[in-house]
C-alpha cells in the first residue's frame, strides 16, 4: 500500500538530468524538519509542491528517507514559495535578486502576472523589453517541456531527455515520438537506439516491425563505426544484428534490402578479400563511409597524375641550399625525406618522437618558400596546430577551420568548387585524421598541389571510423619515408628511448627510484594494489611533481587512463583529483559530475559554432547561475556555454589515451594494471608515453607493463582503402 505525502520543495540535494534521480529536501505540513524525498523527478524546481505516493525507507547512513513511486507537480502558492521557485534557476533571465523584486511587486499574483500579463513587468527595477522577452520564451518553453515529460514519464524516459527533444521538435515533440520513436536514436544526441526501443515497446510497436529493424541494423552499424570500422561483413552483421534485437534472420535480410534500395547504406562484393571475410562475402557500409572512402581513393590517385604547379628543380642543389640556410647537416633519411617531397605530389612522412620529422617539414618549407609557392599548414586538433606553428614558425590551422566549416553554411565551406588557394599543403598529426574528415579535406585540395602526410603510423588510430594513415603506407600507392634513427640530442630523453623499446616490442628498464640525474625524464613506480596506485598518482599530482620539477599540478601534469571505469579508470580519477586540486562546495551537478569555478575540463566533441573541437582542454572561469551560463577559458579564449550544453564537457583532470592524441604535456602520469588488460597494448602505451615533454611517470605492475609491450594485436579495423588504392 503506497503513502501519500504532499510538500513543497526548499532545496535540491542532488538531481542526475541523465536518469531524473533526484534527492530533495521538502518541507512537509506538522513535521518540524524538512524530509528527504529521492525518487525520479522531472527537472524539480524550489519552491514546487509535490503531491507524492510512495514508501517510507530508512538509509543506512542518511537515514530516513520518502521514495516516490509516482507524483504530480503544483505549482507554488504562498509568496515564499513563489519566491523560491521564480529564484531556482528554472527561468534563464530571473536569478534570486529579480525574482524577489518581482514577487515583491506581485505577492501571490506574481505566477498569474507571468502567465496572463507579463508585460506588466515592465513596472519592475531592471526588467525591460529584451528581459521580458527572455522570461516570456523562457516560461512558454518550461510549459511546454513539462507537457512532453509527463508523455515520456509514462513511457519510462527520463526527463533529462524532455528538454532535448523539445529543443529539436518543439512542440511537434509528442506526435514525433508517437508517429516513429527510431526518430529519436538518429536526431537527439545521447539517446540511442536502446531508449528509443523502450519507447516503441511501450508505444506496442512490434519486435519484427520494419521501422524496428531497420533503426536496429543502423545501430548495429554506427557502433561498429565508433570502433573504428568503415564497412562490416554481411553475415556478421546479420549475426549481430539478430542477436541485439531478437528476431529471425529473414527480417534482418529483408530490412538490409530496403535499406540499400533507399540508399541508407551500400553494399560491396569482396572477392578480392577472402581471406578476411570468406568466398563471395560482402561488405556493408553506411552510405557515407562508403562514399568518402571512394571519393579518397579516387582523388589521391588524382592528385598522384595531376601536373604540380611547382616547377622543377634540381634537389641535390635544393639540399645542399638548405642546409647551409638552416646551419645543418641532414641525416640520410632527412634528405631522402626532403628530395621526396620536391620530386612528388603526394607523400608520407612517418616516425617516432625524436627522428627528426620537425627538422624536416622545415627544411621543406624552406626550399617552397624559396620558390614562391602558396604553402598552408594543418593538423587534426587545436594543440597539434599550435604546436606545428611553433616549431615551424609559419601559421597552422585545425583541419577544420582551414575548410572554413560552419554550422549554419551548411558544413564545409571549402571543396572542389571552392578549393583551397595552395600549392602545397603539409598535414601533420595525420594518424588522427579518420575517413571522413579525410574525405573532406582532399575535396578540397586542388589537382595541382602538392600534398604531404606526416605523422606516426605506430600511435592509436584516429578515434572515428577508418585507419587512414595506415592504409595509404600499405597501399604502396604514394612514396613512404620512414624515419626510424633517433638524433643524439634526443637520445639523451629517456621519454624518447624507452617509447622506440616500446615500439620494437622491447620492455624498456624500469627504474623504481627517482634518479639523481637531471637529465632522468622517465620513471616507473610498482604498485600492484589499484587503490594504492589511486593514493600515488593524487599525491604525485598534489604534492611530489610540483615540489621536485615546479610543474603546476592542473596546467603541467596530465593522467592518461587506458579507461573509463575502474578504480584507475578516468572517472574516478577525476572525482579523486577534482577533490584534492580543487575542493570546495557548490558547483553545478550534471549527472555524477559536478563542475567548478577553475576546473579543468575537456570537450568530447566537435561544437563547430563554438569553434571547440573533441579534445580541446580549458578551465572553467565562472560559473552565471541566473543566465545559467558557463564561461570556460580555452588557450585565451572565453567561451560561454549554457548548462544545457555541459553534456559537451567532461572533467579533465584525467583523461583517455585516446583523447590525449595529438596533445603534449609537460608531465604525464600513467596507471598501468592488470585491470586494463583488455586495452593493454603496445600502441597504447607508445602513445600515452610519447605525450610527455619533459617527465613520464609510470605508475603500475611490471606484469601489466609486459603485457602491453608484447601485445602488438590490435584490434581489426574493417576498411577497404588499402585495397581501392592498390587495385
Amino acid at each position: 500500500m503506497l503513502t501519500e505525502l504532499n510538500g513543497q520543495i526548499e532545496r535540491i540535494t542532488f538531481t542526475n538530468e541523465e536518469n531524473g534521480f533526484t534527492i530533495a529536501r521538502v518541507k512537509v505540513r506538522g513535521r518540524r524538519d524538512l524530509v528527504t524525498v529521492v525518487g525520479a523527478l522531472m527537472a524539480p524546481s524550489p519552491g514546487e509542491i509535490l503531491h507524492m505516493k510512495g514508501e517510507w525507507t530508512s538509509h543506512p547512513k542518511f537515514g530516513e528517507q520518502f521514495k516516490v513511486v509516482e507524483y504530480r507537480t503544483k505549482v507554488p502558492a504562498t509568496v515564499h514559495g513563489i519566491r523560491k521557485y521564480l529564484g531556482s534557476g528554472l527561468i534563464k533571465g530571473l536569478g534570486p535578486v529579480m525574482a524577489g523584486r518581482i514577487v515583491d511587486r506581485f505577492g501571490k499574483n506574481t505566477l498569474d502576472v507571468i502567465e496572463n500579463e507579463i508585460k506588466r513587468l515592465d513596472g519592475v527595477a531592471g526588467i525591460g523589453k529584451k528581459r521580458i522577452a527572455m522570461i516570456t520564451d523562457a516560461w512558454d518553453a518550461q510549459r511546454e517541456i513539462r507537457d512532453v515529460m509527463l508523455f515520456l514519464q509514462s513511457h519510462d524516459v527520463s526527463s533529462g531527455y524532455a528538454a532535448k527533444i523539445y529543443k529539436r521538435y518543439g512542440n511537434r515533440s509528442i506526435a514525433v515520438v508517437k508517429e516513429n520513436p527510431y526518430r529519436l536514436a538518429a536526431d537527439i544526441l545521447g539517446i540511442g537506439f536502446v531508449t528509443a526501443d523502450q519507447i516503441a515497446a511501450k508505444l506496442g510497436i512490434a519486435k519484427d516491425a520494419g521501422m524496428r529493424v531497420e533503426a536496429g541494423i543502423l545501430y548495429v552499424l554506427y557502433q561498429l563505426s565508433d570502433e573504428g570500422n568503415v564497412y562490416f561483413p554481411y553475415e556478421p552483421l546479420i549475426s549481430k544484428s539478430c542477436e541485439i534485437l531478437a528476431v529471425e534472420r529473414e527480417a534482418v535480410v529483408n530490412s538490409l534490402g530496403r535499406l540499400t534500395l533507399d540508399r541508407i547504406i551500400v553494399m560491396e562484393d569482396l572477392n578480392d578479400n577472402r581471406d578476411v571475410c570468406g568466398e563471395n562475402s560482402k561488405a556493408v557500409f553506411l552510405a557515407k563511409f562508403h562514399r568518402s572512402e571512394t571519393s579518397i581513393a579516387r582523388r589521391i590517385i588524382t592528385l598522384v597524375n595531376s601536373a604540380k604547379s611547382i616547377r622543377d628543380i634540381d634537389s641535390n642543389k635544393a639540399i645542399e641550399w638548405v642546409q647551409g640556410q638552416l646551419a645543418i647537416t641532414l641525416a640520410d633519411q632527412q634528405i631522402e625525406a626532403v628530395r621526396c617531397a620536391i620530386e612528388n605530389k603526394v607523400m608520407i612522412i612517418t616516425g617516432g618522437p625524436g627522428t627528426g620529422k620537425t627538422t624536416i617539414i622545415n627544411a621543406v618549407l624552406k626550399i617552397f618558400a624559396q620558390l614562391k609557392t602558396k604553402i598552408m599548414l594543418a593538423a587534426p586538433t587545436g594543440r597539434a596546430a599550435k604546436r606545428m606553428s611553433e616549431t615551424s614558425g609559419c601559421e597552422a590551422k585545425t583541419i577544420h577551420r582551414m575548410l572554413e566549416f560552419s554550422l549554419q553554411k551548411g558544413g564545409f565551406q571549402r571543396n572542389e568548387d571552392k578549393p583551397l588557394g595552395c600549392d602545397v599543403l603539409i598535414i601533420d598529426e595525420a594518424s588522427m585524421i579518420d575517413t571522413i574528415l579525410m574525405y573532406h579535406l582532399l575535396k578540397a585540395v586542388p589537382p595541382f598541389a602538392t600534398f604531404i602526410l606526416v605523422g606516426d603510423v605506430n600511435q592509436l588510430p584516429s578515434v572515428g571510423a577508418g585507419n587512414i594513415l595506415k592504409d595509404i603506407i600499405e597501399s604502396s600507392a604514394v612514396p613512404v619515408v620512414a624515419l626510424n634513427k633517433i638524433f643524439r640530442q634526443a637520445q639523451t630523453s629517456r621519454i624518447i628511448v624507452n617509447a622506440h623499446q616500446i615500439n620494437q616490442g622491447v620492455v624498456p628498464f624500469l627504474d623504481a627510484t627517482y634518479s639523481s640525474d637531471p637529465r632522468n625524464d622517465f620513471y616507473f613506480i610498482e604498485q600492484e594494489d589499484p587503490e594504492k596506485i589511486l593514493e600515488i598518482i593524487v599525491e604525485l599530482n598534489k604534492v611530489r611533481i610540483p615540489q621536485r620539477f615546479g610543474f603546476d599540478p592542473v596546467d603541467d601534469i596530465q593522467v592518461l587512463t587506458p579507461m573509463h571505469r575502474g578504480v584507475v579508470g578516468s572517472g574516478n580519477l577525476n572525482q579523486k583529483l577534482q577533490a584534492a586540486l580543487n575542493p570546495g562546495e557548490g558547483g553545478i551537478t550534471r549527472g555524477d559530475r559536478t563542475y567548478r569555478a577553475n576546473d579543468k575540463v575537456m570537450q568530447i566533441r566537435n561544437n563547430y559554432d563554438k569553434d571547440v573541437f573533441n579534445g580541446d582542454i580549458g578551465r572553467i572561469s565562472e560559473i552565471q547561475w541566473e543566465d545559467k551560463e558557463v564561461m570556460i577559458n580555452f588557450d585565451g579564449r572565453a567561451v560561454v556555454y549554457d548548462f544545457g550544453d555541459l553534456d559537451q564537457i567532461v572533467s579533465a583532470y584525467a583523461v583517455s589515451v585516446h583523447k590525449s592524441q595529438g596533445s603534449e604535456y609537460a608531465a604525464v602520469i600513467i596507471p598501468i594494471v592488470t585491470q586494463h588488460y583488455i586495452l593493454l597494448q603496445r600502441n597504447l602505451i607508445y602513445t600515452a608515453v610519447t605525450r610527455g615533454k619533459k617527465l613520464v611517470i609510470l605508475v603500475g605492475s611490471r606484469k601489466a607493463m609486459a603485457i602491453g609491450v608484447n601485445n602488438n594485436k590490435t584490434q581489426k579495423r574493417y576498411t577497404r582503402l588499402r585495397f581501392r588504392l592498390s587495385s
